[in-house]
């Protein structure tokens, strides 16, 4: 078969792969259908994340037809249609009983395309299937589900939750990629006063608007001072990190009120400092954390309702082999536009490119 194959930093290739095979009975076999690219696999390939050996095939995302399971999986079964998690979860270890599947000591946790082979290929093993993936109603296409791999559970769990976004607060997300879009949909379904995004990007921070920003700011443009003069000076109720740069943390936690939440989401791969000088007295909480998964079943049933605005994130579709491509548009997003890249699925014949 082929895969999305990492080579060291700064280099990948689609190339020939072993075929995947059954090596625990808790294992199944995915044919991937639908296919995304996410901002930790650019963080991989910047060297960001050392565990990541080369020869991996990176990938942890995807949505597929099973079509080999090991002898001890029972909730799904060849011919299904299920969505990849990006994390596993043995089910059995302490954190997984405690709903932490993120930290998983039994096998699972965050391994796809990053301790294994991941979903960046035409097949994929998965361990500890039973629940490591979910079996998909007919009423969510494959295009809006893979979307429900990560940045939704990610967004939801890690920014929303964690910051504790409650009715009449003021929320400031601090990045309008992929996962920060996807906290400013999730959270306006707990009904605050206001979020503001803030970026570099117009493009995205128009993508933000349309997601339900209520107001959007440019990095470069003293956004604390926006969120001052929108507080009467108190700042904001929830702050959420969705870049993983030093800079974007340490203005997160100027902008965050006293008694207020810090959510980081990024993926970091530099120190940030913590000016402790400035918030010891000011009894913030600092949160920071790995997707559990723990909340996909609840964000599928909400994505058949039509409560999540999936398709909305998606700027670009690739055919499946066109991986190389597709990193190169993903990488330079600030000139390209792209947001979410969905790679596979039914249309194959070109590059659908969002109107200026």
């Amino acid at each position: 078969m082929k895969g999305f194959v990492f080579h060291g930093p700064g280099q990948a290739s689609w190339q020939d792969v072993p075929d995947p095979a059954i090596k625990e009975p808790t294992d199944a076999i995915v044919k991937v259908g639908v296919v995304t690219i996410c901002g930790t696999d650019l963080h991989i390939l910047e060297g960001d994340v050392p565990e990541v050996r080369s020869g991996t095939v990176l990938g942890h995302e995807a949505v597929g037809e099973i079509v080999e399971a090991g002898s001890d999986v029972r909730t799904v079964r060849p011919g299904d249609r299920v969505l990849v998690s990006c994390i596993t979860s043995c089910g059995r270890c302490r954190f997984c009983r405690d709903g932490s599947y993120g930290q998983c000591r039994g096998g699972g946790g965050w391994i796809l395309g990053h301790l294994i082979d991941g979903t960046q290929a035409e097949y994929v093993r998965v361990p500890h299937a039973d629940l490591s993936v979910h079996a998909l109603p007919a009423t969510v296409p494959s295009e809006d589900a893979v979307l429900l791999a990560d940045i939704f559970p990610t967004s939801y769990e890690v920014g929303v939750r964690n910051g504790r976004v409650r009715p009449g607060d003021t929320v400031v997300i601090v990045g309008a990629g992929p996962v920060g879009l996807a906290a400013v949909a999730t959270a306006r379904l707990f009904a605050p006063e206001r979020i503001i995004s803030v970026d570099l990007a117009p493009a995205r921070l128009e993508a933000a608007r349309r997601l339900g920003a209520d107001a959007v700011a440019d990095v470069r443009e003293e956004p604390a001072q926006l969120v001052a003069d929108l507080t009467e000076e108190l700042g904001a109720d929830v702050v959420m990190e969705a870049v993983g740069a030093p800079e974007s943390f340490e203005l997160c936690t100027r902008m965050v009120r006293p008694g207020g939440h810090v959510a980081n989401i990024g993926v970091h791969g530099k120190p940030a400092t913590l000016h402790l000088e400035d918030l010891w007295i000011k009894n913030v909480t600092i949160t920071t954390g790995l997707v559990d998964t723990s909340s996909t079943p609840t964000l599928l049933r909400m994505a058949a309702a039509g409560r999540l605005p999936t398709r909305q994130l998606v700027t670009h579709t690739f055919p499946l082999g066109h991986m190389e491509e597709a990193y190169d548009v993903f990488s330079e997003a600030a000139e390209t536009g792209a947001l979410k890249i969905v790679l596979g699925g039914e249309q194959h014949a070109e590059v659908a490119v969002p109107a200026a």
